[in-house]
């Protein structure tokens, strides 16, 4: 059994994961599944950035690209330019870490000239392997999650027309995250730099999800620090019976709680006040 992590090397900064944090999300997208649209205009992403770490956030994740079930793909480009003027202004607003969503190394090189400190890749390095050279040789954190298909290929967890099916979802997740990893590592990454992700809602089924939100202390166990997305997703919705994103808050915050009770430190999360309130008491 591998010690449990308590730390997150991400560039010159070490996370402290002796308690839960929040990474707040911010997408620079039109077409985010909860909050698409809302923070275009860069003064209003800042905005927004500054109220999510005064409410609680440790890290603002920054996106370029909607990563939802059936999305359209954005160039390099384009990505950049939605994501740059946006860490910019978040750092000119206050001192805090920032992620960058990206699947692409020219995106992540753009972002961490601004200064982001953190890679979050949701094909773990498979899209663009040189993430993974890039991550080494600038020494930020990455975070690394499972999916099964690119947001193009995919549905909502509770829209298949054939639910997708594994022997063992959690051991199925745990297995290809450490493959990932190891490919990282050996390009280079430090491994205490490199958080795992399990993808919930990304390429699995409801029940999936909740099988893996139960088990979730597995990946713990691996010693790497357990990021987490679930915030607002169709399985809960699925579950609750909450159509609208948006109303799903609370019921996240529950599940956050759950997995924080079980080892889980990074939450990933649209309602940071919400969370912050529930998991200070973990």
């Amino acid at each position: 059994m591998q010690q449990i992590a308590t730390a997150w090397h991400c560039g010159g900064n070490v996370v402290s994961l002796e308690s839960p944090i929040l990474v707040g999300i911010l997408n620079a997208t039109p077409d985010s599944f909860s909050d698409g649209g809302k923070f275009l205009e860069v003064e209003a992403a800042a905005q927004h950035a500054l109220e999510m770490v005064e409410a609680g956030a440790s890290i603002i994740d920054v996106g370029g690209e909607s990563t939802r079930p059936g999305a359209t793909r954005v160039d390099e480009e384009d990505q950049i330019a939605r994501v740059v003027p946006v860490i910019e202004a978040i750092l000119n607003t206050c001192n805090t870490i920032i992620s960058v969503d990206t699947t692409r190394s020219s995106v992540a090189i753009a972002a961490i000239a601004e200064g982001a400190t953190i890679i979050n890749d949701v094909s773990a390095g498979i899209e663009d392997p040189e993430i993974f050279a890039l991550a080494a040789s600038e020494g930020v954190g990455v975070v690394l999650m499972h999916r099964r298909l690119p947001p193009e290929l995919d549905s909502y967890s509770d829209q298949y027309d054939v639910d997708p099916t594994s022997p063992n979802i959690t051991r199925e997740v745990c297995d290809w995250l450490m493959d990932r990893v190891s490919v990282a590592e050996s390009c280079g990454v430090n491994t205490k730099s490199i958080a795992i992700d399990p993808g919930l809602g990304f390429g699995k089924s409801v029940e999936q999800n909740l099988d893996l939100v139960d088990d979730v202390k597995q990946l713990v166990m691996t010693g790497y620090p357990v990021y987490i997305g679930a915030s607002r997703k169709s399985f809960i919705g699925s579950t609750t019976g909450m159509t609208d994103p948006a109303s799903r808050d609370e019921a996240s915050a529950m599940m956050a709680g759950d997995m924080a009770s079980q080892g889980a430190q990074i939450f990933r999360v649209h309602n940071v006040r919400q969370h912050a309130r529930l998991l200070q008491f973990t």
